[in-house]
């Protein structure tokens, strides 16, 4: 069986995620006390103990979400399991900084320190307000980007994750996206809302946090991953450290193109994913892409020990 690990991306943050790992596992509390020195803050006390919305700052989801992920991974290779043992990493957003520290090609500490650039650089890219997401369900790719075309007018709308066969996400200035919103339903959507998001997040608009972290991306080591790294704006394995810096800044702007990177690795042999960390939403699109491709969630030690035993 050929596997591959992937990693959540930002509203997959619970109250609580991670704890039991940390209590069951040296190593996974070691990842939580790493990310709290390295922002010289209790971030592993908002993430167990503290409110949901706060936690779900962006600036605090992002390194939140890392760090449960990295925990596993941790809580996986107690176990025996490691991730070059993988095909492929993979990561949904933010989760690719996730992928590429578990991968090796990030330390935690540096991707602790990007994502904290990065989630108030995409917050503050937009002025509040003026920007805007919206889940089109019931559409493909193809007929989201025609609705995307007829909404933009003069401002920003794009498609900017393609999340499934079903399910793509538009973004760009708050009038335009709620244009297509309409237009969706009037072309067949099967539901068209808009998210409770602080930002348009994967559009042209994120430029000024693109060149945010084009700058802090220069300031930290990048190596070759132990595993290729598929890219959300490639979909395509990556492993030359230039090219992962590169990617990253595009990512910014860039669609996150999570169909076509399950695809990819289904097509390079793929044939089980394991989603690592909080929650379970990859799995769900995972199962609308390909069927075929058997999942596993694991963000538990009971689920690092029913995987380890097989």
């Amino acid at each position: 069986m050929a596997t591959a690990f992937v990693f959540p991306g930002q509203g997959a943050q619970t109250i609580g995620m991670g704890r039991a790992l940390a209590d069951a596992y040296p190593a996974a509390r070691a990842v939580f006390e790493e990310v709290d020195e390295t922002l010289k803050e209790k971030l592993s006390a908002l993430i167990w103990d503290g409110d949901i919305e706060t936690l779900t700052l962006t600036e605090n989801a992002q390194p939140a979400l890392m760090a449960t992920s990295l925990a596993a991974v941790r809580a996986l290779e107690a176990e025996g399991v490691s991730v070059d043992q993988a095909q492929f990493v993979a990561g949904h957003s933010l989760g690719e900084y996730s992928a590429l520290a578990a991968a090796g090609a990030l330390s935690v500490s540096d991707a602790a320190l990007l994502l904290r650039v990065r989630g108030p650089a995409m917050q503050r890219a937009v002025p509040a307000g003026e920007g805007a997401m919206a889940a089109l369900l019931g559409l493909d790719m193809a007929a989201v980007e025609e609705v995307a075309a007829e909404a933009a007018g003069d401002e920003v709308c794009t498609a900017a994750n393609d999340n499934d066969p079903a399910q793509v996400v538009v973004s760009g200035h708050r009038g335009a996206v709620e244009r297509a919103v309409e237009i969706a339903k009037g072309r067949g959507a099967k539901r068209a809302v808009l998210l409770p998001v602080s930002a348009p997040f994967h559009c042209d608009l994120m430029e000024p946090a693109a060149r945010e972290m084009a700058h802090a991306l220069k300031e930290v080591q990048v190596n070759a991953p132990v595993v290729p790294v598929i890219s959300n704006v490639e979909a395509a394995p990556v492993r030359d450290p230039d090219e992962i810096r590169a990617l990253l800044v595009r990512q910014i702007t860039g669609r996150v193109r999570w169909r076509e990177s399950v695809a990819a690795m289904a097509e390079a042999g793929v044939d089980a994913i394991w989603e690592i960390g909080a929650g379970k939403a990859l799995s769900g699109m995972v199962r609308r892409i390909d069927r075929s491709i058997k999942c596993r969630a694991i963000g538990t030690p009971e689920d690092v020990q029913a995987a380890t035993a097989e």
